[in-house]
């Protein structure tokens, strides 16, 4: 892979970055009403408000408070919560460790079931058990997974009790029941689509003419399958997985939400309500990095498993 390939996806990645901060900083300051008077109050005396509007930066014109914040980013400060005074780096990095955690175990149950199922849809096409895999998946990928959540919460933890409701836990053991439900319901609708998408690739790697030599030589249905034809079909699921990360960290607000995990989402959700600018702006920059290093690390994913790709990337 060559030095060219990697400094543009570099100069890509710190465009992707500036762009959806540049968007950030735009709608906040679109945001109707005084950000002052909804964290101070509207008791507040207007001088005491002028000065927190000053020192938090407010009355700066947009393109110097993002070279501001780029470049106190630059020094590892996302800057200071204006309810709490805490860092917005420890605030981030506290809640950090239990999306990642949700968003590992939902990717994990969503390739972990659904590429068998698209191998299993795609050698058994046009059966019973293909349209019913078909049908599910339709209704998985299409129903919100706010909605599932409730669902399953009415059943697995009030109807049958058998896993917690609300929060992350204390303890591991405590921590992988809570885990379970948020995960199951976060990876259902992706389950359908990498089961949708894994039985299409394999259909069209299974009409190719290798495939067909190498059943006329007699190798085993299995090592088609397992080791000629699956390499070759995960091309566009490693594809759709980069672009999993982003949805999935989106719909982890709503879940984690539901669930009362304290997370990415509940503090970007808290900071929203409470106009808290700087953990906004933290946790957006933080989401953003982690989806452009997934997106290029997927790339490199594809010149592993394609060698005609690394060539091209050289």
């Amino acid at each position: 892979m060559g030095r060219a390939y990697i400094a543009r996806r570099a100069l890509t990645a710190v465009t992707s970055i500036f762009s959806a901060m540049l968007l950030l900083f735009c709608l906040s300051s679109a945001i109707p009403g005084d950000p002052a008077t909804v964290l101070l109050g509207p008791q507040a005396s207007p001088e005491y408000a002028h000065q927190f509007i000053a020192e938090m930066g407010f009355d700066k014109p947009i393109y110097e408070r993002i070279f501001l914040f780029f470049a106190h980013v630059s020094t590892g400060d996302l800057g200071t919560d204006v309810i709490t005074g805490r860092p917005v780096t420890a605030i981030v990095l506290g809640a950090l460790p239990s999306t990642i955690y949700l968003a590992l175990a939902s990717i994990a149950i969503a390739v972990a079931v659904g590429i068998p199922l698209g191998i299993f849809a795609a050698t058994h096409k046009g059966t019973r058990a293909d349209a019913i895999l078909a049908t599910f998946s339709i209704v998985f990928v299409s129903m919100p997974s706010f909605i599932l959540g409730i669902v399953f919460l009415v059943i697995f933890s009030v109807w049958l009790n058998w896993l917690p409701i609300l929060g992350s836990g204390e303890g591991f053991l405590d921590q992988i029941q809570r885990l379970i439900l948020p995960a199951v319901v976060l990876s259902l609708g992706y389950v359908g689509l990498i089961a949708r998408l894994v039985r299409v690739s394999m259909l069209e790697v299974l009409s190719e003419s290798y495939i067909r030599t190498s059943r006329a030589f007699g190798i085993a249905p299995t090592r088609i399958v397992g080791t000629y034809a699956l390499r070759n079909a995960m091309l566009p699921t490693l594809a759709t997985l980069g672009m999993i990360v982003g949805r999935l960290l989106g719909g982890a607000v709503l879940i984690e939400i539901l669930f009362a995990r304290q997370g990415l989402g509940t503090t970007l959700y808290d900071a929203i309500v409470s106009r808290n600018y700087p953990v906004m702006q933290g946790v957006v920059f933080v989401v953003v990095v982690i989806f452009v290093v997934v997106q290029f690390v997927v790339e490199l994913g594809y010149a592993f498993i394609d060698p005609r790709i690394g060539k091209a990337m050289r």
